[in-house]
């Protein structure tokens, strides 16, 4: 059986806005069902612990999916995010990959997370597969090969896009464009339509666009972890 770990953020202030933020439902939901049905164990990691935020407009109607609400109603399913391990206390040699859902939260903490960093570094430095979904991919922003250069630098990439952000109005609310940390980082970054669905592999790194790419992502790494049996 292989194992996944999956990152959720711990953040749940957008800003100075004054409106709260997290996780993007769907991007936990639809990798966890897609994973969990191939026979993946899963185990959920937060930088704190215990539950972490859910961005309260991922559950908002009209973004809520097939998946999120069977993860709403699955009593198993909600109580292992209840109860996220610390991500201090996890290490690379325990699994086989690892997933990033997004949502903004990540922009503020995972991306300047020490314990963020040096898993993604380890992960790719044991050979292991690396999936980022809409915002998760600015996690990567100070990840580094073992040469010191910017991990994404040369690598096909993609993630949330300038218009994308700017269609939720929160270009001037976060700490940094996905679109351009990875262009900034030498990311070879790539995209396509505002919200449709688009993943970019490259070697062990596997990216989607935004929330829409979710299932996608998972299929891709779901992939990538068969070619590594």
């Amino acid at each position: 059986m292989k194992n996944v770990l999956i990152v959720l953020t711990s953040h749940d202030t957008l800003g100075s806005t004054g409106r709260k933020t997290g996780f993007w439902l769907e991007e936990l939901a639809a990798p966890y069902y897609a994973l969990k049905e191939a026979g993946v164990n899963i185990v959920l990691a937060s930088p704190a612990g215990g539950q972490p935020p859910l961005d309260p407009k991922s559950n908002e109607p009209g973004f809520q999916t097939d998946e999120t609400r069977r993860f709403e109603a699955d009593a198993e399913a909600t109580a292992q995010l209840a109860n996220t391990v610390r991500l201090d206390s996890v290490s690379q040699a325990d699994f086989d990959a690892v997933f990033y859902p997004g949502g903004h939260g990540p922009l503020w903490d995972l991306a300047e997370d020490r314990n963020s960093i040096a898993l993604i570094e380890a992960f790719i430095g044991a050979d292991k597969p690396v999936a980022l979904v809409c915002h998760a991919p600015g996690v990567l922003r100070h990840v580094k090969n073992a040469d010191g250069t910017p991990l994404v630098q040369g690598k096909r990439v993609t993630g949330f896009t300038n218009t994308e952000e700017a269609a939720v109005e929160l270009t001037d609310v976060v700490p940094f464009l996905v679109e351009d940390e990875l262009k900034a980082k030498g990311g070879i970054f790539s995209r396509t339509d505002d919200w449709g669905s688009y993943v970019v592999a490259d070697g062990l790194l596997i990216t989607g666009q935004n929330p829409g790419s979710s299932a996608a992502t998972a299929a891709r790494l779901l992939a990538a972890l068969s070619h590594a049996a």
